[in-house]
Parts: C-alpha cells; structure tokens; sequence
C-alpha cells in the first residue's frame, strides 16, 4: 500500500483543508496518509518552514500550499 506524507503544522488553516481534501482520493486509491509536524522537527523546519502544507510520496514533492487533485490523482494511478 502506498503511503503519503503530510507535512503540516497544527494552527496552519491551509495544512487542514489539504488533509481533509485528501481523504476522498485517500480512500479513492487505498493510500495511508501520514501527517507529520514540521514545528516538531528541526529538519523537517529548516526544509519545508514556510512551504506547508507539502505533500510527499516517498520524498517526492507532489503540491504544496493547495492540493493539486488532477496531478495528485494521475500519480496515484501511475504508481498503483
């Protein structure tokens, strides 16, 4: 099963709508999603501070700020 990740922050407005505009395509295609803080890691901080939130697949960076579901739908069926 194919996992996405998350990187987020907790008070970020933008970070929120991602993971819930990603369910749909979450269950659409049986990916995990794993949200991850960015404030709770310094790596993470130093790389992505004011991208958030960035969607990842295997370090891959897919969309940032606003979910690209046409981009983020043609990968998921490429990979499947």
């Amino acid at each position: 099963m194919a996992k996405l990740t998350l990187i987020s922050r907790a008070y970020c407005h933008l970070c929120q709508d991602m993971e819930l505009a990603l369910r749909p395509l979450s269950a659409e295609f049986g990916v995990n999603v794993e949200v991850l803080d960015v404030d709770a890691d310094p790596e993470l901080e130093a790389q992505y501070d004011e991208l958030v939130p960035v969607l990842l697949h295997e370090g891959n960076e897919l969309c940032h700020y606003f979910l690209d579901v046409i981009k983020v739908r043609d990968y998921l069926s490429k990979i499947r």
